[in-house]
């Protein structure tokens, strides 16, 4: 027997033993997670299943005026998962330009993308509000042209009380 192989082979076990009893030992410790890391995990998963639903709510509302697809803050977890937990989709609230009518119908998209979500968040609601305003200007813009196109001074069938009536209904303040 060659002492040389015993040796080899007594050296390659012994290595072996010791790499399978390091990888036991770091198993053991990820599989063993604390009851403040369950309870860590659990609230991250949580809060990523919330943020996820939250965005595709914005998403489904939002269709046709999208920018970007929704976009994820994380936060590593004590397993080493990434948790998405916040977000945000990117939407075009810009005018339809000489278009009010048009405006009007995306301003209440942006509105209802805002507010799609089961519990909108602050600046959900800011959004909204500025949708909101955005509308009421666009109907103002609306009452104008209607009003322009049926009355126009040059119109010999608008009668006084017309025209005077004319200022009154296009005091509209946003």
């Amino acid at each position: 027997m060659d002492v040389h192989s015993t040796y080899s082979t007594s050296l390659s076990t012994i290595q072996a033993t010791r790499a399978t009893a390091s990888r036991s030992v770091q198993n053991k410790q990820t599989t063993e997670i604390s009851e403040q890391d369950l309870q860590q995990l659990r609230q991250l998963k949580s809060r990523d299943l919330l943020v996820r639903a939250h965005e595709a709510a914005h998403l489904a509302a939002a269709s046709g005026i999208v920018v970007s697809g929704a976009s994820y803050s994380y936060q590593r977890g004590p397993d080493g998962v990434q948790y998405a937990i916040g977000g945000e989709v990117s939407i075009d609230t810009s005018k339809v330009a000489g278009d009010p009518n048009a405006t009007l119908q995306k301003a209440q998209q942006i509105q209802a993308a805002a507010l799609a979500p089961t519990q909108p968040s602050s600046q959900d609601r800011t959004v909204a509000a500025r949708a909101a305003k955005m509308a009421i200007e666009a109907k103002a813009e609306i009452s104008l042209q209607v009003i322009s196109n049926n009355v126009s001074p040059t119109n010999d069938s608008a009668t006084d009380d017309d025209r005077r009536s004319l200022g009154n209904t296009i005091d509209i303040s946003a």
